[in-house]
């Protein structure tokens, strides 16, 4: 499948590249038409750091942040975020002023819960919570319930590739929209007109990766 991956380079910054491969794909939620191979974006220092500076610029002087709550393993970005908006002077009201990168639990049934020792990172602070998709919104708006549960104020969402354009009155701020990719369709499973046509699944997919079915 990687044979078939097409790179598509954000117009802000030529190190972020997003990989697409076409094809019949399911998620959790739904199926898709294109999988977006997130790889490099996620654990290459040069990418990952490229992305973080495309997204800070929303943020930059204009936004308090204390802490960026990261979903589908976006830990190494949301770490160059914080450097970034950090450097370019962005505020946080923790005592040491710093911001802390944090990471929900997934529990039974995929609930997100944050233990108890993580849950000073989010009560009263002010959130950025960064996802790597964006496609159903059913991740997202899991992500902010939970954000909200724990006591936090969710001040901006961003993401790598989103097809959503705001959420709870929060726009999202994403690097890619179907813009760079115009024929990305998502479908109900019920209702996928792959599946219609007896179209075979390319592979499971999810935040991690895919596999081959």
């Amino acid at each position: 499948m990687e044979t078939r991956a097409v790179k598509i380079y954000s117009q802000v910054n030529k190190n972020v590249v997003l990989r697409v491969m076409k094809g019949h794909f399911a998620t959790t939620h739904s199926h898709i038409n294109y999988f977006m191979d997130m790889t490099g974006l996620k654990s290459r220092l040069n990418e990952a750091k490229g992305a973080a500076s495309v997204l800070a610029r929303k943020y930059e002087n204009t936004t308090i942040v204390d802490t960026i709550v990261c979903i589908d393993g976006c830990e190494v970005v949301g770490a160059f975020l914080a450097d970034e908006l950090t450097r370019a002077g962005v505020m946080s009201m923790n005592q040491h002023r710093t911001i802390y990168v944090s990471t929900p639990e997934c529990h039974t049934g995929g609930q997100l819960i944050f233990r108890d020792n993580m849950q000073m990172m989010i009560r009263g602070k002010n959130v950025i919570l960064l996802l790597a998709n964006v496609t159903t919104g059913k991740t997202l708006n899991r992500a902010l319930e939970c954000i909200e549960y724990y006591g936090g104020q969710t001040v901006g969402i961003s993401s790598i590739f989103s097809v959503i354009k705001s959420a709870r009155g929060i726009e999202v701020n994403s690097i890619f929209t179907e813009k760079d990719v115009p024929d990305y369709m998502t479908y109900e499973t019920a209702k996928c007109p792959l599946c219609q046509k007896k179209v075979l699944l390319d592979a499971m997919v999810n935040s991690h990766g895919y596999s081959k079915i």
